[in-house]
């Protein structure tokens, strides 16, 4: 297959490997055409995963990107739009990203049919997500995935077009929750990276993980989502590895900021996109409208809007006891 990636960053150049060591044609498309052309010119993306070899992958700038057989998605998801937007043709998508669009709160699978729709057009999407670190994809560790699309034709064409034997990728059909989990997980790892931060111990990341995976389970239910989705590699996966992982930057970012620094340091610090900081009040805003309770989301909002991590842990602590 030919596959358009677009966005260079470390998991758009991490998946662009894993698609070439599966013999199919990729390009990475570029926002800057700079480093567009220090791809070809060195095979090496200079400003992520600069140690993964990058042979057999063209590159180009994101304005000439050309069509392929399948656009692949891999940007902020406060630009999942207006990338998804600039696409040409209607051949199907598949995101990898792992948010909300910022200004609506809806499922990013759903941004671009509304998009078609005015455009006289109809493009069909999946999604991947489960505990995929892009270091270590991009160093051939194992690692799995799930895909889920509303056409289950195109789901199970991009399972056997990826799976390998070092990326072994599952079908699952239910979009929504698929989508929810990806997004809700890096709230709670800041909540997780927090916990890291002030040495508060394993019990208690313990204890604030699967609190938020039943979190993430009651905004799923409300949504429509299937509740097994939630154990499974979309949830309790991604959930694992994105709060304990030393490569995960919404876990590093709750523990710089823990640490002292404001959410903007945090993130600069980091240098690349925090998903959960975006994710967070639009989460929170979705559970005020599906009347849901993510004391964890609320929290984490109330953190970055200024109150005090060890205020929030004592009101957490102090709540009314209650059934798990």
């Amino acid at each position: 297959m030919r596959f358009l990636v677009v966005g260079a960053g470390s998991w758009g150049t991490a998946f662009s490997r894993l698609l070439a060591d599966r013999d199919h044609d990729v390009t990475l498309a570029c926002r800057d055409p700079e480093q567009a052309r220090a791809i070809v010119e060195t095979r090496r993306n200079p400003r992520y995963l600069p140690e993964v070899d990058l042979s057999g992958i063209d590159a180009t700038s994101l304005a000439d990107a050309p069509e392929g057989d399948l656009f692949v998605v891999a940007v902020p998801s406060r630009a999942f739009a207006e990338v998804v937007r600039a696409l040409p043709g209607d051949v199907p998508l598949l995101s990898l990203v792992k948010g909300l669009e910022p200004t609506t709160g809806s499922r990013l699978s759903t941004v671009d049919s509304q998009q078609s729709t005015v455009n006289s057009r109809q493009r069909t999407v999946a999604v991947l997500s489960g505990p995929n670190i892009a270091q270590e994809i991009a160093a051939g560790l194992p690692s799995a995935a799930v895909i889920a699309s509303e056409d289950a034709d195109l789901a199970v064409r991009l399972q056997h077009a990826i799976t390998s034997l070092a990326f072994r990728v599952y079908v699952n059909p239910d979009v929504v929750g698929v989508e929810l989990c990806a997004a809700a997980k890096n709230v709670i790892a800041l909540a997780a990276g927090g916990v890291d931060g002030l040495d508060l111990g394993d019990n208690s990341k313990a204890a604030l993980i699967t609190r938020g995976l039943a979190e993430m389970a009651r905004l799923g239910e409300a949504a429509g989502a299937r509740p097994e989705t939630f154990a499974g590699l979309a949830g309790m996966g991604d959930l694992i590895v994105t709060c304990w992982s030393r490569h995960g930057r919404n876990r590093h970012a709750g523990e710089l900021i823990a640490q002292g620094l404001s959410p903007e340091e945090a993130a600069a610090r980091i240098g690349q996109t925090v998903e959960g900081l975006t994710t967070a009040p639009v989460l929170r805003a979705l559970s005020h409208r599906l009347d849901v309770e993510l004391p964890i989301t609320e929290g984490v909002c109330a953190v970055l809007s200024g109150q005090s991590l060890t205020d929030l842990i004592s009101r957490l602590m102090g709540r009314q006891p209650t059934e798990e």
